[in-house]
């Protein structure tokens, strides 16, 4: 396996493998890029099918971070841990330790945070072999201290702020009163980012492949079930992919019949040519990583110790007007959306290194 050749490395400034055989553990650490503050990304924990796939999935998430930060306007780098196991059946408290020693033998070069097949709960075991852990406090609400809001919840607010300006762009309405949206995958983020479109009043259609949290969810929305291999394809307003990756690709793109896609799914591109295949067909893509960047957000306040609720609102409803820059810039230049993201967030960048 080539790893300086790779396709996804993109002058990473460190990837290291890590093993610990008593607990079974087998993890990959990448830190993309420090220019903006230490490395910050979550720890995701997958069954992947061999050790190419975990690297590919490493380096693409830990530079989308790095990415995320810059267009989020907070001062973290990139950075991504995954864990080669099945979270359903793989995460002893050995093994979450683990994960914690090899975390904590950067010194905080990389600080880790709850993603897929990491939970909260999960997140206190690994926080017992390391101190740079993110998204596990717990403060007692009282006057003038905010509860800590879940990182879900603030990615969730980010995207409905960012679908409501993809909406605006595309269909020239500020009301999402009856704007149907296709809602694939009711997980944290998902489930909250269908609560605020319920509450604004979008029709929507859903899926998850948990029956009784999509039949929980249509009975509170008044929403519609739909098979999850057909949520992408239902026709509607907005396809909003709030589940894993690469949901956008040769065969869903062709069946897409929206006019914008905006959710909280990282890396919802199966691969870079598809922004284009979306810009072909007419449909408005929110770059992943500019519209789920609230979670980050969370994560910046929480690292500086910043509780004020109203601050962390307003720096997640600014990226509603970060989307609208790419967006006005790539319609202007006849580029894609993704494309200039990145050419923004690369302004950024240098911008802090000069």
């Amino acid at each position: 396996m080539e790893l300086f050749d790779h396709v996804e490395f993109d002058n990473h400034e460190r990837v290291l493998f890590g093993s610990d055989p008593g607990s079974g553990m087998r993890a990959i650490i990448a830190i993309h890029d420090r220019t903006l503050g230490p490395g910050v990304g979550g720890c995701r924990v997958q069954a992947y099918s061999g050790e190419g796939e975990a690297v590919t999935d490493c380096l693409r998430l830990s530079r989308a971070m790095t990415y995320k930060s810059a267009l989020a306007e907070i001062p973290l780098g990139g950075a991504k841990m995954v864990v080669l196991t099945d979270p359903a059946r793989g995460k002893s408290p050995d093994l979450l330790r683990a994960v914690g020693r090899m975390v904590e033998d950067l010194d905080g070069q990389y600080v880790t945070a709850e993603d897929a097949g990491m939970t909260a709960p999960d997140l206190h075991a690994v926080a017992e072999a390391t101190r740079h852990v993110v998204g596990i406090r717990e403060e007692p609400p009282s006057p003038g201290r905010r509860h800590r809001a879940t990182i879900s919840a603030s990615t969730a607010y980010g995207v409905f702020t960012g679908v409501g300006a993809a909406v605006r762009h595309r269909l020239g309405t500020d009301d999402l009163s009856g704007v149907r949206v296709a809602l694939q995958g009711l997980g944290s983020a998902g489930w909250k980012l269908g609560e605020h479109l319920h509450a604004a009043g979008a029709r929507l259609w859903i899926s998850d492949v948990e029956r009784d949290r999509v039949e929980r969810a249509a009975a509170a929305w008044g929403a519609e079930i739909v098979d999850p291999a057909a949520i992408h394809a239902q026709d509607v307003d907005v396809f909003a992919p709030c589940a894993l990756g690469a949901v956008l690709n040769d065969a869903t793109i062709p069946e897409l019949r929206c006019s914008v896609v905006a959710g909280a799914a990282n890396n919802q591109l199966a691969r870079p040519e598809h922004g284009e295949a979306l810009r072909q067909r007419g449909i408005l893509y929110a770059p992943d990583y500019a519209i789920n960047a609230g979670g980050i957000v969370e994560v910046a306040y929480e690292i500086r110790g910043d509780t004020d609720p109203e601050r962390l609102r307003a720096h997640l409803e600014r990226i509603g007007p970060t989307l609208r820059q790419i967006f006005e810039r790539a319609e202007a230049e006849g580029r894609t959306t993704d494309t200039v993201a990145d050419q923004l967030a690369e302004e950024r960048l240098r911008a802090a290194r000069a």
